[in-house]
């Protein structure tokens, strides 16, 4: 390794020259590793996860400076990882960020990002940390090389906007609520209880598990993702008891992204089996055609064993786009 490589820990809130310079190598990667049809990050979404933190969490970001560099911040890879501070996931971290740009590779910077991670990761006592893998890309060998073991397989798939113009319906008694950004105070409580209920979504063999959801959790997700620049809308079914039954939340990421992502869709159990999931999800496209966003599709992952998503998304035309999944590496405890 050459002895112009270092790594160094960035403040736990960047500043904007930082932030140009991470994103520069996140999009660099991006271009070179990713299909074509994958519109890379806009600058927005990069400088916010950056920039404002999910709640009961804490942040490790490295860098390693671009060899040559003087002045303005360059960087040749970059990578955070999150530590969690809640009762549930105090045992783990997950990786975010990891990108070396494609110049850079071979020279061993992608060892060293990892090998600081891991120290910070072991340092507080992390027994596993998880991170996101495109099957089949560089990362996947990268990651099975340093222990790292698929636990949970999952496809993105992508619809066109404009190719479900179903008006959505629902039973008797029940009807819809839609909001952009924050949830509401008065709807709080309940889309916390409806995401409570799908902790029973598949995990496969993660540790890694969904924290306990609450009405200051949701909250506080929803505003950090206004927060890091993007747009949210969410679209909920209220049963006749005033309940949530049904949710779902897609995000522009960053103003004028054509691609958007769902975060999460769910039934609640008591209403399952009565076409609520594809009445939500057919209401929040409603949504972004009448507030005539650029948005003309949506992208969403789904686990392998997530039957029932993966029969409402096909009803809606999600056609699958690339295989990734949720990798996994135990550390020794103590």
């Amino acid at each position: 390794m050459s002895d112009e490589l270092s790594v160094v820990r960035l403040d736990p809130c960047p500043t904007a020259v930082e932030a140009d310079a991470w994103y520069d190598v996140i999009t660099a990667a991006h271009l070179h590793d990713m299909p074509p049809t994958v519109p890379p990050p806009g600058r927005a979404e990069i400088a916010g996860h950056l920039q404002v933190p999910a709640m009961l969490s804490h942040y490790v970001k490295i860098a390693v400076p671009l060899p040559g560099a003087a002045g303005t911040p360059a960087y040749a890879g970059v990578a955070w990882v999150r530590l969690f501070d809640d009762q549930e996931n105090r045992t783990t971290a997950f990786i975010g960020d990891f990108a070396v740009r494609p110049d850079q590779r071979g020279r061993g910077i992608g060892t060293l990002l990892w090998r600081e991670l891991r120290k910070a990761v072991a340092d507080e006592g992390r027994t596993s940390v998880t991170v996101s893998v495109e099957i089949g890309g560089p990362g996947e060998q990268f990651a099975k090389a340093r222990g790292f073991d698929s636990a949970l397989p999952m496809v993105w798939y992508v619809q066109r906007v404009a190719d479900e113009t179903t008006e959505p319906s629902l039973p008797d008694g029940y009807r819809f609520a839609d909001w952009t950004g924050i949830v509401p105070a008065e709807h709080a409580e309940r889309l916390a209880a409806v995401h409570q209920a799908m902790r029973d979504a598949p995990h496969g063999d993660l540790e890694l598990s969904p924290p306990r959801a609450t009405a200051e959790r949701v909250t506080h997700a929803q505003r950090a993702a206004t927060e890091r620049g993007g747009l949210l809308i969410t679209a909920v079914v209220l049963a006749p008891d005033g309940s949530h039954a049904a949710y779902t939340e897609v995000v522009q990421r960053s103003p004028g992204d054509v691609r958007a992502v769902q975060f999460a869709t769910g039934v609640a159990p008591a209403h399952r089996g009565r076409g609520l999931g594809l009445a939500v999800k057919r209401r929040l496209l409603g949504v972004l055609r009448e507030q005539r966003l650029p948005v003309r599709e949506i992208a969403t992952t789904v686990a392998d064993d997530n039957g029932p998503m993966r029969a409402v998304n096909k009803l809606l035309g999600y056609r699958p786009e690339r295989s990734v999944s949720l990798f996994q590496a135990r550390l020794p405890s103590g």
